[in-house]
């Protein structure tokens, strides 16, 4: 089995980093040259006694800024507990170290642009979610484990990893052409991974969710919706869950993403901008890239499509159904549910309808199931591609219940329900299971969405409630400010740090400092003073009714005016990304 060294010590010099293998009986140390920035494999006793030393984590990788190499180090981390005897870590704090002794070199304004590159790789490094394991592949399932050559059994984990959840892949790009540095780093993933033992009928057994998010056509929730050329679909998740009994393993694995076609909705002020359908691409071919490589990957498909039947979100609706009907792929089967509509009125109940839809085609995949003398007793065969518009709120709560199902007939065939219980039945662990899956619905929104989930209070407790609605609108306005107002940055900090804009060392300028439109400072501060002014108006009346109204009038229509104009000119005035391109974004 493939693994990496598990501790390290970090010794500094003028001149280099040496990270050190902590293992027992290693001897290796990973040398780096700060000037020439060449990496060595070397031994402990060629460390200088006189370089100053730190415990470290592990390695992310390095990165290009404007003052130079950067080393990112992981220097805090937190055990989630054990898979399938292999110990997987959270990271929970990191520190950015420059090869660079000084920054004096610089001017000012590349002083400035690397400050801001700094603080765009802390803010990626500091959004709850990542993960790794020193000696086992997190980036796959079971399934696809199971069924690899002796060849891959003996590849570096960095090897073999499944790059589309790699998420320290581009800072680890200098370590992929050299081999023999491969066992002082390992990936990291980036989405949720809880692990929870329990106990049912006296029998314990140990429990997970894994969530992988994928790093391709990755973003925040206005700023990347859709597809890209290649396929990849805006947040995407592989979410599977393991159960392990007395050496028997099973998992059940579903996906979300978003709708697979060319649309976006980006932020123009308005609480839920009107999407739109790019009318100038050819959609069929990219949809076709991506339906294709689930297949190769996970067999035959059914979509679960949450959105609403009706307003701004029909028209994806009705090209989503054209478009699996134009495809004519017998592996695909389109189901649409409109969840909104369905569970109105708090009629949560209704969501059995979509699974008694379903059941048949959730019986037919399966599940993948191993016996304890590790033959493979089953594999699942086809997996639910579920998605509404953010692909968090709705499509979580639904994933939870086609989970319960999966985990109830895998705990009756490894003998631990007896047959007719129902997992719903076992008060102490329905509550264990309810609260993992409302922890992975926030882990996911936060990372895309910037705020917890909402409507997991169904989650946690199985039905709506009047706090759970004034937390979905509290968590609601959040998200408004947070996709208007701060969402740019958070998107071009995804893309700087998965390499998708490269940073030239000592670069004159870069899109960052392009300067703000006039209507961005002149039309807000118009607003504010004419408003004032009403109000003072109002508060400090003139000698007759009539000036009184006359200056409120004026005023105030001024004030309004002015917000029209805001809104009509939406798009300039929100926090939008500066380092790639428009076409990428939409």
């Amino acid at each position: 089995m493939a693994s990496t060294y598990e501790s390290f010590n970090l010794r500094t010099t003028p001149e280099k980093f040496y990270i050190e293998a902590c293992d027992d009986g290693s001897e290796d140390v990973l040398a780096i040259d700060r000037v020439s920035t060449e990496m060595t494999l070397t031994v402990r006793r060629d460390v200088p006694a006189s370089a100053e030393t730190r415990p470290v984590c592990g390695l992310m990788g390095t990165v290009r800024l404007v003052a130079g190499m950067y080393l990112v180090v992981i220097t805090k981390k937190q055990k989630v507990g054990d898979l399938l005897g292999h110990a997987v870590w959270k990271a929970l704090d990191f520190d950015i170290i420059s090869y660079k002794k000084t920054i004096l070199h610089l001017t000012d304004n590349q002083m400035q642009d690397n400050k801001t590159f700094l603080s765009m790789i802390n803010g990626v490094l500091h959004t709850d979610g990542f993960y790794f394991a020193t000696d086992y592949d997190l980036t796959h399932t079971l399934q696809r484990l199971a069924n690899t050559s002796p060849e891959f059994q003996e590849m570096s984990l960095l090897e073999r990893a499944d790059q589309r959840f790699v998420w320290n892949g581009h800072l680890l790009r200098e370590f992929m052409a050299q081999p023999e540095l491969h066992k002082f780093v390992f990936p990291v993933v980036h989405g949720f991974i809880t692990m929870k033992s329990s106990c049912i009928n006296g029998k314990m057994f140990e429990w997970s969710i894994i969530s992988r998010r994928s790093c391709f056509r990755a973003g925040v929730r206005y700023y990347v919706r859709g597809i890209d050329s290649e396929g990849h679909a805006a947040n995407y998740v592989e979410t599977e869950q393991i159960v392990q009994y007395n050496s028997a393993k099973a998992s059940f694995v579903q996906t979300r993403g978003s709708i697979p076609f060319y649309w976006s909705q980006r932020p123009n002020l308005k609480y839920k901008p009107k999407p739109q359908i790019n009318k100038t691409v050819n959609h069929l071919d990219g949809f076709q890239r991506h339906f294709d490589s689930q297949i190769i990957l996970y067999g035959r498909q059914v979509i679960l499509n949450l959105i609403n039947q009706k307003g701004s979100e029909k028209p994806l609706e009705l090209a989503f159904d054209k478009m699996v009907t134009s495809l004519g792929n017998g592996m695909i089967k389109y189901v649409a549910f409109d969840f909104h509509k369905e569970c109105s009125r708090m009629r949560w109940h209704r969501l059995h309808i979509l699974l008694d839809m379903v059941s048949e085609m959730q019986d037919d995949f399966g599940y993948f199931l191993v016996d304890a003398d590790g033959k493979v007793l089953l594999n699942q065969e086809g997996t639910f591609r579920s998605n509404c518009m953010d692909c968090l709120d709705r499509t979580n709560v639904i994933q939870s219940l086609l989970a319960r199902r999966s985990l109830q007939s895998q705990l009756r065939k490894m003998g631990v329900l007896h047959t007719g219980q129902q997992i719903e039945e076992q008060a102490d662990f329905e509550k264990v299971y309810k609260n993992a899956w409302a922890d992975n619905a926030d882990a996911c929104a936060k990372q895309y969405a910037g705020t917890g989930a909402l409507k997991t209070d169904f989650t946690r407790t199985g039905k709506r409630t009047q706090w759970g609605l004034l937390m979905d609108g509290w968590n609601s306005m959040i998200r408004y400010y947070k996709n208007n107002f701060s969402d740019g940055f958070r998107q071009d900090s995804i893309d700087l740090f998965l390499g998708n804009y490269a940073v030239e060392e000592a670069d004159w300028t870069t899109p960052l400092q392009d300067p703000k439109d006039w209507k961005f400072l002149t039309l807000p501060i118009i607003m504010v003073v004419a408003f004032s002014m009403c109000i003072i108006c109002l508060l400090m009346a003139g000698d007759t009714f009539t000036e009184t109204l006359a200056y409120v009038l004026f005023w105030g229509t001024a004030s309004v005016v002015t917000g029209g104009l805001i809104l009509f000119n939406g798009r300039d005035f929100v926090d939008a990304p500066r380092l790639v391109q428009k076409e990428k974004l939409d």
